[in-house]
């Protein structure tokens, strides 16, 4: 066995701490074209690289399908200057998986009988009879994921678990792939629309009962918990700026979950749950709390922030675009802002274009599905993609 290959081997041991020069051998493969370079600088990359030490892409309200246009039309009558915020659609999520997203977000409504948003007020003002099959599936108790209740409430996964269950095919059938990152808006809104339904509002309850539908829908070894980073440390954040993130040889292959939200609904998922101990979810929170490893920082203008906050070690979600703005104008300076800020999870809505808006989409500066992070690790990974 050549120099190369004992470095390799003992990277992929997870021996990196006494494995010297020829670890560094191992590294420098990175840069070779055969295939045991390759498959040595992944193990390099493996034993050396943390979760928060990377960068990818992922999709924003991966659900998301356009209104039918008799709804489309009726939300243009009423929002004339902002409907085309919502004239987007994506493919199924299996499909953006295979494109190479490594984030995606999921909006979730509360419906613990069932049928809660069965007939939305927007398909009867529209005059669109009931579809059988929509009725069914919306009469299953259970969480259900939509953007805006009886008015742009299409999905291509309707329910949480059938979501669930899509993104658990796919990542066992890619075992390697970076760590997926799901987040999670929990809508409780007044509706908009005449005759519209309420949304039942998020308590602890209902957030037991969401960790519960988590927990049934993957096995624990699949799953990156606040749990698991925290380990002996007194607070998440303590051990998120102390020890960091599991290295990639622990985190391919999983899924961490977030809840995306503000003050209100993150005190009711963490109530009980200091540091959110036995929670299966990360909370979106400022830097200050013991909660804090993961952060959403959406806006251009938030980009010093988030590299602050990548350098010190958190994990961050921005956003490359947003309500079609970007693709209207086929305007890039914000996608590149993100890629720049370090931002672990940069969000889309455009991993392919919309032909009939520009040419515009999102894919990582110099290809592959995951990168080493231009803020955490740049040059680390000697031109090798974490994930092809």
């Amino acid at each position: 066995m050549g120099f190369r290959s004992w470095g390799c081997l003992i990277a992929g041991l997870g021996l990196a701490a006494i494995a010297g020069p020829a670890l560094a051998g191992c590294h420098l493969a990175a840069a070779r074209a055969t295939e045991a370079g390759r498959g040595c600088a992944t193990a390099w990359i493996d034993a050396h690289l943390a979760l928060n030490d990377i960068q990818t892409v992922g999709t924003h309200n991966s659900y998301h399908l356009r209104a039918a246009p008799p709804v489309l039309a009726l939300i243009k009558a009423a929002a004339p200057t902002r409907w085309q915020a919502l004239d987007y659609t994506h493919d199924p999520l299996a499909q953006q998986l295979d494109a190479g997203a490594r984030a995606l977000e999921l909006d979730l409504v509360y419906d613990p009988q069932g049928g809660r948003y069965a007939h939305p007020a927007g398909a009867r003002l529209a005059h669109l009879p009931d579809d059988p099959a929509y009725v069914a599936t919306m009469s299953q108790p259970g969480f259900k994921v939509l953007h805006i209740q009886d008015i742009d409430y299409r999905s291509n996964c309707l329910t949480f678990r059938a979501c669930l269950a899509i993104i658990r095919t796919w990542s066992e059938a890619h075992p390697r792939h970076t760590p997926i990152l799901i987040t999670m808006n929990t809508n409780d809104e007044k509706s908009l629309a005449p005759g519209g339904v309420d949304e039942l509002p998020f308590d602890t309850a209902a957030y037991d009962a969401l960790d519960a539908e988590v927990a049934a829908a993957f096995p624990h070894r699949e799953l990156i918990t606040p749990d698991d980073v925290r380990g002996a440390y007194p607070t998440l954040r303590e051990a998120v700026l102390t020890r960091g993130w599991p290295k990639l040889r622990k985190a391919r292959g999983r899924i961490l979950f977030a809840l995306d939200e503000g003050p209100k609904h993150v005190a009711a998922y963490v109530a009980g749950h200091p540091s959110l101990r036995g929670r299966l979810l990360f909370v979106n929170t400022d830097e200050g709390a013991p909660e804090a490893a993961y952060i959403t920082l959406n806006e251009a203008s938030d980009a010093a922030r988030i590299t602050k906050d990548v350098r010190a070690g958190f994990l961050v979600r921005t956003r490359a675009d947003a309500d079609t703005v970007e693709a209207r104008t086929n305007n890039v300076s914000r996608r590149a802002t993100a890629f720049a800020s370090g931002a672990q999870y940069v969000s889309t809505d455009y991993m392919s274009p919309d032909a009939a808006l520009s040419d515009y989409a999102v894919a990582l500066p110099g290809g592959g599905v995951a990168r080493c992070n231009p803020v955490r690790a740049a040059g680390l990974c000697g031109g090798q993609a974490i994930e092809p």
